[in-house]
């Protein structure tokens, strides 16, 4: 592992501890209100839906874009055809913050995913109380018994779960924890590089019924179409959409790449998929 994943993961330890401290309660009225079908929302036949996601900085990269406003940012999204929209919520590292996503949630229809270093079922009940719609879970950084735990704490609040993988051990570890979307993230967390090799390289060994979403590199219509051939249902893009100088043009270009060229590409990237079980 990474000594900068490290350093991230020391810094949220003491972040759940500091919210084990001060608790949190779900409030009847809070349960009442159902989260947004995220799951639903990505899954658009013969193409490949955005998960257009609201980044200003990262450990590796720096400043990604300075005074965003997230709620603009997010309509923004949602009028170029996105299908929800992820936001990171990390303060030390990502310069963001949790209180932001539920003026996120009232700003727009879409649902939220909330993505974060998660490692305990408070910050869960968390992100609920939030209203995050689904919430990460990133499969390097926890235990096959944690994240099958996790996985069903998400289920009983009501929220899905995208299981981030990178390599066949963590897809091992996401199919054995009952994941129902899982997410293939190009970024190697020991070395930070990204390479779209990945998601091909994976997806073959995800059995029929699981959504597919690929994670970080996507950048313009070529990689779209690349996803839309190798069969994957749908991609999170933060990056490449947060540095454009119009960011509604970009997500519209991705939106659009993502519908295919032809209905049959889909098709053809679910027999590559299947067929190489």
């Amino acid at each position: 592992m990474h000594t900068l994943l490290e350093k991230i993961l020391k810094e949220k330890q003491k972040e759940v501890e500091a919210l084990g401290k001060k608790g949190i309660v779900l409030l009847e009225e809070e349960l009442e209100s159902a989260p947004r079908d995220f799951k639903k929302a990505i899954q658009q036949p013969g193409k490949v839906s955005l998960i257009a996601e609201i980044k200003c900085a990262s450990p590796s990269a720096g400043v990604i874009r300075e005074g965003v406003d997230p709620q603009a940012v997010g309509r923004l999204y949602q009028e170029a055809g996105a299908r929800a929209v992820s936001l990171i919520t990390d303060r030390a590292f990502f310069n963001s913050d949790p209180a932001q996503l539920p003026l996120l949630k009232k700003a727009i229809s879409l649902p939220v995913l909330r993505k974060d270093f998660i490692l305990n079922e408070i910050q869960i009940r968390e992100s609920r109380k939030l209203g995050a719609d689904a919430v990460l879970l990133i499969t390097r950084i926890l235990e096959l018994r944690q994240l099958a735990g996790l996985l069903e704490h998400s289920r009983r609040l009501g929220m899905a779960a995208l299981v981030e993988v990178h390599n066949k051990e963590d897809l091992h570890k996401a199919l054995a924890s009952g994941a129902e979307i899982i997410g293939i993230n190009n970024r190697d967390l020991d070395t930070f590089r990204v390479d779209l090799q990945t998601t091909l390289d994976l997806i073959p060994h995800i059995p029929p019924g699981i959504i597919t979403v690929s994670e970080s590199g996507i950048r313009d219509e070529a990689d779209m179409r690349l996803m839309h051939s190798a069969g994957i249902q749908a991609v999170l893009v933060g990056t490449t959409l947060m540095k454009s100088p119009n960011i509604l043009e970009k997500t519209r270009e991705l939106v659009e790449a993502g519908k295919g060229e032809t209905e049959g590409l889909n098709d053809e990237g679910e027999n590559l998929r299947h067929n190489q079980l």
